[in-house]
């Protein structure tokens, strides 16, 4: 089946793609859309929603009645009150400067013994009549107090991941597919499918 998911974040795509073998995975480029989506919500299932109704919207005027998948996650740090959450990659004020990120990360966490962390997930699969269905899910493990692996995903080689017993950044792709937040809620969005979906 073909999804048109919602992002254009290089990293995101190629694990979507991977977990989800079985569909067409359309990217926002492939439909025409440019541009920004504003996320205002406060939760990751609202900024899901957000994304996935502006795409599900902007495919209507186009005549396409494709499902659109979007997700929304992010790093969240017991010590720090579950902060950055869904300001993840905006932590340190602009969007997507990875390294001012990371940093910020460190320095919030120098001062505390308590590293614990997850990243969570949630995808939202929305259909064109405006229902949709979801799925959460959580990875754990710890920040470390130095980077160590690859550094082009932002805080995967600061994350220690209790499943890989090592970091993000050193895992490759097919072990992190196999216990990443990202991974977890498509699992729960599948096992969703079958459920009654939820109205607007």
């Amino acid at each position: 089946m073909i999804k048109v998911f919602a992002s254009s974040n290089k990293h995101k795509i190629a694990e979507v793609k991977e977990i989800l073998k079985d569909d067409e995975i359309v990217t926002l480029a492939d439909v025409g859309f440019v541009g920004d989506i504003d996320e205002t919500g406060t939760t990751f299932l609202e900024n899901a929603l957000i994304k996935a109704r502006t795409i599900s919207e902007f495919l209507k005027e186009k005549g396409l009645d494709y499902p659109v998948l979007a997700d929304d996650s992010g790093l969240c740090v017991e010590a720090l009150n579950g902060q950055p959450g869904v300001y993840s990659a905006r932590y340190a004020g602009s969007h997507g400067d990875n390294e001012a990120n990371r940093q910020k990360l460190l320095a919030a966490l120098r001062d505390t013994g308590n590293k614990k962390a997850y990243f969570q997930s949630v995808i939202v699969e929305y259909y064109p009549d405006g229902s949709y269905i979801f799925g959460d899910g959580r990875t754990y493990g710890h920040i470390t107090e130095r980077k160590i692996g690859n550094e082009s995903f932002c805080y995967d080689c600061l994350f220690f991941s209790d499943d890989l017993k090592k970091t993000f950044g050193e895992a490759t792709p097919d072990e992190k597919n196999q216990v990443s937040h990202r991974y977890r809620a498509m699992m729960a969005l599948q096992k969703n499918s079958n459920s009654t979906v939820t109205k607007k």
